[in-house]
C-alpha cells in the first residue's frame, strides 16, 4: 500500500497503557548483558494527513534466529554501528511468521500496516558501562534511522522508559522516515495526539 506520509498520529490511551505494560515488564527483567525488548505493529488507516492508530499487535523477536536477521546484523549493522550489535540480544528483527499473521489480520479488519511502536531503555543509566556514553531518549538512535530508512513505514513511535527518583516514568514521540531525497536528512517528527473517549 502507498502511503501519503502523515503529519499527526492519533492513538487511544488503551493501546499506550497496553504496551507501557509489556514494556515495564520487560525492563524490571532485563541485565547489562540482555537488553530489554518490546516491540509492536500499528495496525490503522491514515486519512487527511492522520494516521488513526486502531489496533496494536506484539511480534516476536527473531534477530537471534533468522538466517536473515544474523546476517544483516553480523554484517551491514556491526560494522556500521559498533560491536555491541554483536550481542543476539541487542536489536529487533519481527518475526516473518508474526509479521504474515498480523497482515492477515489487517486485511481481514480492512486496515494498514502503519509502521511500528518500540521500546528504549534508560540504557545509560542500567547497561554496560562500556554503552553509557550515549544518552538514550525518545528520539531516534542512529540504529532506528537505518531501520525506519529500510522499512519505510509512515509511524514509527518509540517509548522511552527512564527510572527517576525511584519511580518508572515514560516518554512517547512518534517519526516518520528520513528523506529520500536526502539521505542524511534526520527522522521528521510527528504531531502525537491521543483521543478522548
Amino acid at each position: 500500500m502507498t502511503f501519503a506520509y502523515p503529519h499527526t498520529v492519533l492513538i487511544g490511551f488503551d493501546f499506550l497503557k497496553s504496551f507501557t505494560s509489556a514494556a515495564r515488564t520487560e525492563y524490571e527483567e532485563c541485565t547489562p548483558e540482555e537488553p530489554p525488548s518490546c516491540f509492536a505493529v500499528l495496525l490503522g488507516t491514515v486519512e487527511d494527513g492522520v494516521a488513526h492508530v486502531a489496533e496494536v499487535e506484539f511480534a516476536t523477536n527473531a534477530r537471534a534466529s533468522d538466517p536473515t536477521a544474523m546476517a544483516e546484523f553480523s554484517g551491514v549493522i556491526t560494522t556500521r554501528f559498533g560491536p555491541a550489535y554483536r550481542n543476539p540480544c541487542r536489536g529487533f528483527w519481527c518475526s516473518s511468521k508474526d509479521l504474515l499473521r498480523i497482515q492477515r489480520r489487517a486485511e481481514h479488519q480492512r486496515l494498514d500496516i502503519l509502521g511500528s511502536v518500540h521500546m528504549h531503555p534508560d540504557w545509560h543509566r542500567i547497561g554496560p558501562p562500556a554503552e553509557r556514553a550515549l544518552t538514550i531518549s525518545e528520539h531516534p538512535t542512529p540504529m532506528d534511522r537505518y531501520m525506519f530508512d529500510n522499512t519505510r513505514y509512515p509511524v514509527n513511535m518509540i517509548c522511552y522508559l527512564e527510572s527517576i527518583g525511584g519511580k518508572l516514568s515514560s516518554a512517547l514521540a512518534a517519526w516518520g522516515p528520513p528523506s529520500e531525497e536526502q539521505p542524511d536528512a534526520s527522522c521528521p517528527r510527528l504531531t502525537l495526539r491521543f483521543a478522548v473517549d
